[in-house]
C-alpha cells in the first residue's frame, strides 16, 4: 500500500501492535514518523535508536510542532488511548486524518497474501512461529508479530520480494474484521474481552464473522474445540485427543533435551518431530503451523528443521535464567485456559519440580469474569504470589481485588508488592519459579534473574 502522507504520528507509539506498524513506515522512503506514549520503556528507547522521535508528555495544542500539515500527516491511534487525552482532541479539532491501528494494518495486508493467526489465546507465539518457518524457505514473508521474536530480534519482518504476509488477527475491539485473510488458524474462542463482548455467544459471532472473510481459495486451520467456520474447507488439529482431526499430535515427551512429538497427517506419520520451544501449548502451535504450511505447497521436509530452530518470543514460557535444579521463565498468561496450559507443560517437563508462581492479574474486569476459573488456574502451582491487579485502561471495581482472588487458590498464596514479591523467592533453592501476567510484570525479569545466575 502506497501511503500519501509524509508524516505519520502514533499515539501509543510503545504498544507492541503499533510499534511494528511504526518500523514498517520508518523503513518507508520520505515518511517521517513520531509519536506519543506514557511511558518510555524498552521498546521505545530502541524506536529513538531507529531515528523516531518519541515523547511521553501528552502535549495538548503543543503536539502541532510533532505532526506536519493537516493534508499530508496521518495519525494513528491505539483503542488504548482515551477519547479525553488533550493531544487527540486538538488533533481531532483541527481536522487531521485519525485512524486506528486495526485500520491501518488491513489496509498494507490487503496488498499481500496474508496468513492470519486469530485466537484467544496463543495469537503471538503461533503467528511468530509460521513467520520463521515460511523465512526459512524460499517463501520468505513479511510480518507484523505481536511479540519481540527471538529468531528475528524484532516484531517486524520485511521481504519485499515476498507475497506473504504473517499478522495477528486481534480480536479485541473486533480489530480482526478489518483483515482480508488468504488462509487464517484460529487457536481458540474461549471467553475473553467480555469488557467488548459481554457474552461469550457474542465473541464466537465475531469470530464467525472474521471466518467469513477468508479468501475462497485459502483454508481455515482450527483447534478441534474451536466451533467457527464450520461452513468452510477446516483442517483440525489437536493434541492426544479422542476427536477425529486431520492432524494430530501424540508421545510428547522431553528426550535428550529436546521436546519432541509424533505428529500424525492426512497422508502420513512423522516420529520425533523436535520443536524448539517446549509445552504442550506449543505443540498444538506446532501442528497448526504445519496444517497452514502444508495447504500452501510446503512439505515437511522443509518445515520440521524450521520448527526445530524456532527460539520462541519473549515472554512466551521464556526460560530465562536455570542453575542446578532452579528455573525461571517468564510467560505473558493471562487467562485461566492459558494459565492451565502453561502449568500443566512445566509439570510435563519438570517433573519432580515443585512450582512457584509470581502472577499479575490484568484488568479489573477479566479478574472479575474469571474469579473462580483463575482461583482454580493457580491452585495447580505448589505456591503462589500474588501481585496487585494491573489496571491498564480500566478503573477499579469495588470487591475485585487479589485478596479476594487469593482467597479463591487452593496453595500456599501471598499478596504481594513486586519489590516483596522478589525478596520472597529469595530463599528458594529448587523449583521452577513462574512470572506471569500480561501487565508489567516484566520489570521483575531482571532482578528475579539476577538471584539465579
Amino acid at each position: 500500500m502506497k501511503m500519501n502522507y509524509s508524516n505519520i504520528y502514533f499515539i501509543g507509539i510503545g504498544g507492541i501492535g503499533m510499534s511494528a506498524l511504526a518500523r514498517y513506515f520508518n523503513e518507508q522512503q520520505n515518511i517521517r514518523v513520531t509519536g506519543y506514549d506514557k511511558t518510555e520503556t524498552k521498546l521505545t528507547r530502541q524506536l529513538k535508536a531507529e531515528g523516531i522521535e518519541v515523547h511521553y508528555r501528552d502535549l495538548g495544542a503543543d503536539v502541532n510542532i510533532l505532526v506536519g500539515e493537516v493534508a499530508d500527516t496521518l495519525i494513528v491511534v491505539t483503542p488504548a488511548v482515551p477519547s479525553h487525552m488533550k493531544e487527540l482532541k486538538f488533533l481531532q479539532s483541527k481536522g487531521y486524518k485519525i485512524k486506528k491501528r486495526a485500520e491501518v494494518l488491513g489496509e498494507i495486508t490487503a496488498d499481500y497474501k496474508t496468513l492470519a493467526v486469530a485466537g484467544t489465546h496463543g495469537k503471538t507465539t503461533t503467528s511468530t512461529m509460521l513467520a520463521h518457518v515460511l523465512s526459512e524457505t524460499s517463501l520468505k514473508c513479511n510480518a507484523f508479530l505481536g511479540g519481540i521474536s527471538a529468531n528475528f530480534n524484532s516484531n517486524l519482518l520485511l521481504e519485499v520480494e515476498s507475497p506473504w504476509m504473517v499478522v495477528e488477527a486481534d480480536e479485541y475491539d473486533r480489530s480482526f474484521h478489518q483483515l482480508s485473510p488468504y488462509s487464517s488458524i484460529i487457536t481458540s474462542t474461549d471467553a475473553d474481552h467480555l469488557d467488548i463482548y459481554n457474552t461469550k455467544e457474542t465473541l464466537v459471532e465475531a469470530f464467525e464473522e472474521y471466518s467469513s472473510l477468508i479468501n475462497p481459495e485459502g483454508k481455515l486451520i482450527v483447534h478441534h474445540a474451536v466451533a467457527v467456520g464450520e461452513e468452510l474447507p477446516r483442517i483440525t488439529y489437536g493434541i492426544d485427543t479422542d476427536e477425529k482431526v486431520d492432524y494430530k499430535g501424540s508421545d510428547l515427551e522431553l528426550r535428550n533435551g529436546n521436546f519432541q512429538m509424533t505428529v500424525t497427517t492426512p497422508n502420513h506419520v512423522y516420529r520425533d518431530v523436535v520443536l524448539g520451544l517446549p509445552g504442550i501449548h506449543n505443540a498444538e502451535n506446532a501442528l497448526s503451523v504445519i496444517a497452514l504450511c502444508e495447504s500452501i505447497g510446503m512439505t515437511m521436509d522443509e518445515i520440521r528443521p524450521a520448527l526445530m530452530s524456532f527460539k520462541g518470543v519473549k515472554r512466551r514460557f521464556e526460560v530465562v535464567a536455570s542453575k542446578d535444579e532452579l528455573i525461571y521463565i517468564d510467560d505473558y498468561a493471562h487467562h485461566p485456559t492459558a494459565i492451565d496450559r502453561l502449568i500443566d507443560s512445566v509439570r510435563l517437563i519438570y517433573k519432580d519440580l515443585p512450582i512457584y508462581v509470581v502472577f499479575q492479574p490484568h484488568l479489573f474486569s477479566r479478574t472479575k469474569d474469571f474469579m473462580s476459573a483463575f482461583g482454580n488456574s493457580l491452585s495447580k502451582a505448589d505456591q503462589v504470589f500474588l501481585l496487585p491487579i494491573y489496571p491498564a485502561r480500566e478503573e477499579p471495581i469495588p470487591g475485585v481485588t487479589s485478596e479476594v482472588l487469593a482467597e479463591l487458590v487452593q496453595v500456599q498464596t501471598e499478596v504481594l508488592t513486586p519489590e516483596n514479591a522478589v525478596k520472597s523467592l529469595k530463599n528458594i533453592k529448587k523449583g521452577v519459579i513462574l512470572t506471569v501476567g500480561a501487565g508489567n510484570i516484566d520489570q521483575l525479569v531482571t532482578p528475579i534473574s539476577e538471584l539465579i545466575v
